[in-house]
């Protein structure tokens, strides 16, 4: 080989060598953190910090754009920057090799301020899985190099011929690197699958109680049979799910424990998951909608919840609603992954159907819809009011306290706008002239839908045919039988609420409060 290959091959291999130096500091780190906590890892605890610091609107923007793949584009993300910074810092080290593994250390640092700084973090314990991580890396990286300079030489010469290194030497140790670091990843997924395990089979073990208070029979007229338009009850598995957990938190029912505490609770509680199932369970059907739902968008589904009612808990544990001389206008719900919402104290305790559910659609929730428990309350959106994994309740004041998307500029209270969204036909589809069923949803939780109106083009507002209305807390499937002529049209679509209020057409976005507009769809007639 020449010398300017042999050069070449030298860079390619430090190269390498960073990889492999990164792809040991996460494998070390995870089997750490498994033993730690899972959420401790780097990864997660950059990704989550990465959340944390995201403006919201560029948070709307991923969602959107996203989906809920968003969580998964981040980690990519995450690992490609870091193979590429891991690249680079091997080049630099075939040079300065001290100074490669003082950058892969550096990394560490950066990932346990990360750990540490999170909302969900208990303790300094949650820096060792990046610092371990980190050591491990950079000393892989040092000894690789190593292999990669001549035998005696500390720094690689700028001129002359190449000397010789022992490229079959270094192919073995990367080669015994890789296998130990996977080998070390493997044993930490094996022991974090261990803690999911238990988690799964709490659930499992779960039988729901008969609730005290079963939903209302849901009429047939409810759900009309309109291809293309979302069923009245949305299955768990199509179920929207938008949350700023990287890691799904695993919560073992068994271990799991609710603390009621605060400013005018003069009798603090501590539940656990059997309490709750002992407790008088109601059963409602509930739509929920996520304040990042833009006009039309699929951020809403609604089930069949069953749990205990929250103004029992709260009047239990002392707490009486603002307008009854109570002290805390505010609940702050809290996570085990340390998210914060904040609900309005008079909204929980006004009749509506709040509750802590712990079942969705007749099972125990799903481990990604918060399982153990998690809160429903009908008429807000998600953000102030649907806590997931939900393990501390405090009351306190607006005044006092901004929760996690407080902080972020977004509105303290929020309730669900009145908003339609046609399902059928889709975007640019392009039917035959003739009958063409147009369809769709309309929502407007615990005011409920009065009327639903069409418009094609610029003609007149026609009214929808609306299904029967279950409560005013479910949405309500409208079908609207078009005589589509030949040529471009464009639908619209807008709901009236039983208040009398017409859903308006000014276009605003998501943030602060809720995105507003009329939503339409531009077909070709053929």
């Amino acid at each position: 080989m020449t010398t300017s290959g042999a050069s070449w091959q030298r860079r390619a291999f430090a190269g390498l060598s960073g990889l492999l130096a990164a792809y040991a500091s996460l494998a070390v780190a995870e089997l750490i953190a498994a033993l730690v906590r899972p959420e401790a890892g780097p990864v997660a605890a950059v990704g989550g910090a990465a959340i944390d610091r995201t403006p919201a609107p560029v948070k709307d923007w991923a969602i959107r754009t996203f989906g809920e793949d968003d969580k998964a584009v981040l980690q990519l993300g995450i690992l490609v920057v870091l193979g590429l910074l891991a690249v680079a810092l091997g080049l630099v080290a075939l040079r300065y090799r001290r100074a490669g593994a003082v950058g892969v250390l550096a990394f560490g640092v950066v990932g346990a301020v990360a750990a540490t700084s999170r909302p969900d973090s208990v303790s300094l314990t949650d820096a060792l899985p990046s610092l371990m991580g980190a050591l491990a890396g950079a000393g892989l990286l040092h000894w690789l190099i190593g292999r990669l300079r001549p035998s005696g030489s500390t720094t690689p010469s700028a001129a002359g011929p190449e000397p010789a290194w022992d490229r079959r030497g270094f192919l073995l140790s990367a080669a015994a690197a890789a296998a130990a670091s996977t080998g070390a990843g493997g044993l930490g997924l094996a022991l974090g699958g261990s803690r999911a395990r238990d988690a799964v089979a709490s659930r499992e073990a779960v039988v729901l109680p008969a609730p005290a208070s079963p939903a209302p029979a849901v009429p047939g007229g409810a759900r009309p049979r309109v291809a293309g338009v979302s069923p009245f009850v949305t299955p768990n598995k199509d179920f929207y799910r938008v949350d700023t957990a990287l890691v799904v938190p695993k919560v073992d029912a068994t271990t799991w424990r609710l603390r009621i505490h605060g400013r005018g609770v003069g009798r603090p509680l501590t539940l656990g998951f059997q309490d709750l199932l002992d407790r008088e369970l109601i059963e409602r059907d509930i739509t929920l909608t996520c304040v990042s739902n833009e006009v039309g968008g699929p951020y809403v589904g609604n089930a069949r919840w069953i749990g205990v009612r929250l103004a029992d808990l709260l009047r239990e544990a002392g707490v009486r609603p603002p307008s009854r001389g109570g002290g805390a206008d505010q609940l702050v719900a809290r996570s085990v992954d340390g998210m914060t919402l904040g609900t309005p104290v008079e909204d929980l305790m006004d009749g509506r159907d709040a509750m802590l559910a712990v079942g969705m659609n007749g099972e125990p929730l799903p481990l990604d819809h918060g399982f153990p428990a998690r809160m429903v309350v009908p008429g807000l959106y998600g953000y102030v009011s649907a806590c997931k994994w939900i393990e501390d309740i405090e009351l306190t004041t607006f005044d006092a306290y901004d929760p996690y998307w407080v902080k972020r500029d977004w509105a303290r209270e929020a309730p669900v706008k009145t908003q339609s969204r046609i399902d059928t036909p889709k975007p640019f589809a392009r039917p035959a002239a003739g009958a063409v069923m147009v369809g769709g949803v309309a929502w407007a939780q615990h005011r409920g839908i009065d009327r639903v109106e069409i418009r094609v083009d610029d003609g007149p507002w026609q009214r929808a045919d609306l299904a029967a209305e279950h409560t005013t807390d479910t949405w309500r499937l409208w079908s609207f039988p078009w005589k589509a002529t030949p040529g471009g049209h464009t639908l619209t679509v807008r709901a009236t609420d039983r208040t009398g209020t017409v859903q308006t057409e000014k276009r605003t976005g998501t943030v602060p409060d809720g995105a507003s507009g009329w939503h339409s769809v531009v077909v070709t007639v053929e």
